[in-house]
């Protein structure tokens, strides 16, 4: 129940953030008017995100009735980056974030059928997987024509991911999932520029899609061993000031 209020407060807040900017729109005074004929500029973003993972169950998992089910639990994590961004046309524009900060935390929900009690587990267990991770996307963004102080753009793009809490290499790792540091994946989105008199504030919603096999499998951890490939999945609203 706390995830669906999770995830309904921040609908709440991207509706609060988005309507008072479309009717600032309607005023006919034209804002930085030179703006987008820059070959470059730069912005700051801050973002929400709300990560999960996508999995497969290994084959142990229907040989074994230790673990009866497994579920990936939504989480939110925040976003801090530093954005440089190219012009190439009218339409396009090449961006990229080369500080770009992600904290997340992701989890997985297990139902045991022999919970241990010195491991101080019950017979519905979350194993939270928290990420602190270091991330370099390439986009392509397409931009609409400006209408006023609204501008519209679609982006997509690749990413590669570094995850400096990532937990392969610990050893004495009996109550975790290993997970390894190095994914990457594509992610594809879109935004409203709004120009104000002395700078932009971008609203921006995408989706990101892990492509990389992130789960180092341990055949001798049962929250691992039943568990075969997981990928990363990610939504994330942000605003951006340039």
């Amino acid at each position: 129940m706390q995830y669906l209020l999770r995830s309904k407060i921040i609908y709440v807040l991207v509706i609060m953030v988005m309507c008072p900017l479309f009717a600032f729109t309607q005023f006919r005074e034209l804002n930085l008017p030179g703006h987008g004929e820059r070959q470059i500029h730069f912005g700051i973003n801050v973002g929400v995100n709300r990560a999960n993972y996508n999995f497969t169950r290994h084959p142990l998992f229907l040989q074994k009735d230790s673990v009866l089910v497994i579920e990936s639990i939504n989480n939110t994590g925040i976003n801090l980056a530093w954005m440089v961004n190219f012009r190439l046309g009218n339409h396009f524009d090449f961006r990229t974030y080369p500080l770009n900060l992600i904290f997340t935390e992701k989890a997985f929900q297990y139902n045991l059928k022999y919970p241990s009690k010195l491991l101080k587990e019950d017979s519905v267990t979350e194993k939270k997987v928290q990420g602190i991770t270091l991330a370099l996307p390439l986009q392509l963004k397409f931009n609409s024509d400006r209408i006023n102080n609204l501008r519209v753009y679609m982006m997509a793009g690749g990413k590669v991911e570094y995850d400096m809490a990532a937990t392969a290499g610990k050893k004495n790792t009996e109550n975790i999932i290993k997970l390894n540091k190095l994914d990457y994946g594509v992610e594809a989105g879109i935004g409203f520029h709004f120009y104000f008199p002395v700078f932009v504030l971008t609203p921006e919603i995408k989706v990101g899609w892990g492509l990389a096999d992130v789960h180092a499998r341990d055949e001798n951890l049962k929250f691992s061993n039943s568990i075969d490939k997981i990928n990363s999945r990610t939504i994330t609203f942000s605003l951006t000031v340039e």
